[in-house]
């Protein structure tokens, strides 16, 4: 019987933007409870919980101070525990968003580590000398810019951050680190979790001898957005013990049953994507793949990733296709609105595991901010380059009331001003919605023989703007063709099929195509049955 980690579908919760229950104007565990009926209905497999850890929230929960607790902003444990029951009666797995990389400066563990240098705790962290100038050790930049390293007045040393400065990183060269850590991931799955979205792996390990990195030869500022771009980072990113140590944490998951894990490792290469894979040698586990959320949106620039990473993957290990994320601008601003339709067709016809982002199901878009709102890790330490990721954090839209639905309290961001039409209440009644196309999409991948278990066959469109592809099983044969352009486009292929749905859902279901003269409106997709 195939595992549920390998065709399912994926749903990202960002708890402080879904659901407000105590009206204070941020989202909770409560809230999500709320709407565990609507998670259901979508016809998800899964949940991934974004941090809900206890944390100072300097970084929105990715700065931890306790691994086993519940921070009072999104309730208690008993809160969990109950959506967690409630989820699974529901037939819907739930993944935590585990950190593993660096610990919040309030956590006790760092506190401890501080106090002296003899403290037993000192070396689970990254600690050196100043430089002969009293300056950092070495010349390293962390990921959202400025030093990566930080004094420490108490005992005049510096500590390591690849983050902002209020998130020292662990060090993984300790056992005790390691085995803390693995404890703490068995705790949530002894309370019956069903696996973990692992932040960051490619931070976890920092070369020993603390050399400076070399300048990026292709850096060029103002075109690149991210100031760490300036230097080639091959001490502080990427090191082959990373890539291993998600092998050892492959094997805490394996010791029970149908566990999951994915990974992030954000600007890895298809090749380092692999080499993950290798490591691991699970099947319940993909290392993220953000190809379609960084790719042009060109049918040439997704036929060519597509075709390779399929292909690298192989039938040993299950591909995984993500279109958007809390870090990432939502898929309507990026590409547009008509475009993103055609994104939600190709996300759940190709084989393995697809993630959504919440409100990608609704279209929801980006809100402009005010610079006071936009703000957030990234702007503090590199600003003035539009780095805030708060734009694509605003809360859900649920109905067309006083803040969308979501809190009666005026919410930590604002609401998109185009909530009165996008937003679940509305859309559920309009059949031909962005949320009854990814309900359609979503019941086809979970019940169509082809999309579940079948090949991906690339296909050559006749066509610049098209892209096209098969989806093959032993009981049936799908053809997915979309077209990437504005205009018209005239397909040529020696197929007949039969009409499964567009994107747009305003084409008669079943209707015959003869795919020899077929002419797609702009931005229109198909997915057919062939034979």
């Amino acid at each position: 019987m195939k595992s549920w980690t390998q065709n399912a579908v994926i749903y990202q919760i960002y708890p402080r933007s879904f659901k407000d229950s105590d009206n204070d104007g941020i989202g909770d565990i409560k809230g999500i409870i709320d709407k565990v009926d609507y998670l259901a209905s979508l016809g998800i497999d899964a949940v991934w919980l974004s941090p809900i850890y206890k944390s100072p929230q300097l970084d929105y929960g990715y700065d931890v101070s306790d691994h086993r607790e519940i921070d009072p902003i999104f309730g208690i444990m008993d809160d969990f525990k109950n959506l967690l029951k409630l989820l699974h009666e529901k037939g819907i797995k739930l993944i935590m968003d585990f950190i593993p990389n660096h610990t919040s400066t309030e956590h006790p563990w760092f506190i401890e580590a501080r106090s002296n240098k003899t403290n037993p705790k000192r070396d689970w962290y990254i600690w050196a000398d100043p430089a002969a100038n009293n300056g950092p050790p070495n010349n390293w930049i962390s990921a959202f810019g400025g030093p990566a390293w930080q004094l420490d007045e108490v005992t005049n040393q510096y500590y390591y951050h690849a983050f902002s400065p209020y998130q020292p990183d662990l060090n993984w060269r300790n056992e005790e680190v390691k085995k803390e850590m693995f404890n703490v991931m068995k705790f949530w799955l002894d309370l019956g979790v069903d696996g973990f979205r692992i932040d960051a792996v490619d931070y976890l390990f920092e070369a020993k001898d603390l050399k400076d990195e070399p300048k990026n030869p292709y850096y060029q500022p103002g075109f690149h957005q991210y100031r760490d771009q300036a230097l080639s980072h091959i001490y502080t990113k990427g090191l082959s013990e990373s890539i291993k140590m998600l092998g050892e944490m492959g094997k805490v998951l394996r010791a029970y049953q149908n566990k999951y894990m994915v990974t992030e490792a954000a600007e890895a290469k298809l090749s380092k994507l692999i080499e993950m894979y290798k490591i691991v040698d699970w099947r319940s586990y993909q290392p993220f793949n953000f190809s379609m959320i960084d790719l042009p949106w060109e049918a040439q620039s997704y036929r060519e990733y597509i075709d390779c990473y399929d292909q690298a993957v192989g039938q040993n290990y299950v591909p995984c296709y993500v279109a958007g994320n809390h870090d990432k601008p939502r898929v309507v601003t990026r590409i547009g609105a008509r475009e993103a339709r055609n994104a939600a067709v190709i996300l759940f016809t190709l084989r393995g595991n697809a993630f959504i982002y919440n409100g990608e199901e609704i279209g929801m878009r980006n809100r402009k901010l005010p610079k006071n709102l936009e703000r957030d890790t990234y702007d503090e330490y590199s600003p003035g380059l539009g780095l805030g990721r708060n734009g694509e954090r605003t809360p859900m839209q649920w109905d067309n009331t006083n803040q969308a639905g979501f809190s009666s309290f005026k919410p930590w961001l604002p609401i998109c001003s185009d909530y009165k039409k996008v937003n679940v209440d509305e859309e559920t009644k309009d059949p031909k919605s962005f949320l009854n196309l990814y309900k359609k999409l979503i019941k086809l991948k979970k019940e169509n023989p082809a999309l579940i278990d079948g090949d991906y066959i690339p296909m050559d469109s006749k066509a610049e703007k098209v892209f096209c592809y098969i989806r093959q099983s032993d009981k049936n044969k799908i053809l997915v063709v979309i077209n990437f352009g504005r205009e018209k486009q005239k397909i040529n292929l020696n197929i007949e099929g039969k009409l499964i749905l567009n994107n747009f859902l305003d084409r008669k279901a079943g209707t015959k195509i003869d795919l020899k003269n077929l002419l797609l409106r702009g931005n229109e997709g198909m997915i057919l049955e062939i034979f």
